[in-house]
């Protein structure tokens, strides 16, 4: 498990994160909600260890997260990027080879069992069809399967997803949220970053909530996503509805007319 505890940060004195704590372990998929500008990647680029906390610690397996050496933080914690186009038109296969550095190094050369481990990666995420294709020429949702499987080549458990979501349409939203409702079955542990409240209820275990650089609430969606919840996040009165069997939340702008039913 890796835990962010208590954690301060500051950009040119203006506070971000004022005691911030969130945790995450293998079999979750938790969601990481805030308005835009609230510190989520900055929590982000802390559990990575990629910036240093003013106060406050990060643990990883009961380990100091400094004094855990990069390779072997690599093998542990992965990253996923926001969907992005490569500067160079690497295959498909060539990105996913990229989560295999840290065990290979940047002097060896991959071998056999590097590229079985790509291509597991690959049919792991249903993707294989595409191993040969330049990643500038596929889709987004599929580019950031691609990310993914990079991520699963590193054999890290735990995967850390900035915006997965952002800028695919919905039918790659939905697939994508089912691949990681799956890896988390599998004992993964996801932790992605939305400021989109109906993403995280289509199969996200935990919702945690940044405001003012704390998590306000964390919990199961039906206990933290409520209307005034909302109103705290983003200022909007919106109406919360549910199916008439319990099942599923969505919200509505309040006062607007509708002639569908929950």
């Amino acid at each position: 498990m890796i835990e962010a505890r208590d954690i301060e940060f500051a950009y040119r004195g203006r506070r971000v994160l004022n005691g911030a704590t969130l945790a995450l372990a293998p079999g979750e998929l938790v969601c990481l909600l805030g308005a835009n500008g609230a510190g989520k990647s900055t929590l982000l680029k802390i559990l990575l260890g990629l910036l240093k906390p003013l106060a406050g610690k990060v643990n990883l397996g009961g380990t100091a997260l400094g004094d855990i050496d990069r390779r072997s933080l690599a093998r542990q914690l992965a990253y996923v990027p926001q969907v992005h186009t490569a500067p160079f038109p690497y295959t498909v296969r060539e990105v996913v080879l990229m989560g295999r550095l840290p065990a290979t190094g940047l002097l060896r050369a991959a071998g056999l069992d590097d590229h079985r481990e790509v291509d597991q990666a690959l049919d792991h995420l249903a993707i294989g069809h595409l191993a040969e294709r330049p990643y500038t020429e596929v889709s987004g949702g599929e580019r950031q399967m691609a990310l993914i499987a990079r991520a699963l080549a590193q054999d890290a458990r735990l995967l850390v997803m900035d915006e997965p979501l952002a800028g695919l349409d919905y039918g790659h939203q939905v697939r994508l949220l089912a691949r990681l409702e799956s890896l988390a079955e599998e004992g993964y542990g996801v932790l992605m970053t939305t400021h989109d409240p109906d993403q995280p209820l289509s199969g996200c275990q935990r919702v945690a909530m940044l405001i003012d650089g704390r998590i306000a609430a964390d919990g199961t969606p039906a206990d933290v996503l409520t209307s005034a919840a909302i109103y705290q996040l983003y200022g909007v009165q919106v109406d919360l509805l549910r199916a008439a069997n319990g099942c599923g939340i969505a919200f509505r702008p309040s006062n607007r007319s509708s002639t569908c039913s929950p």
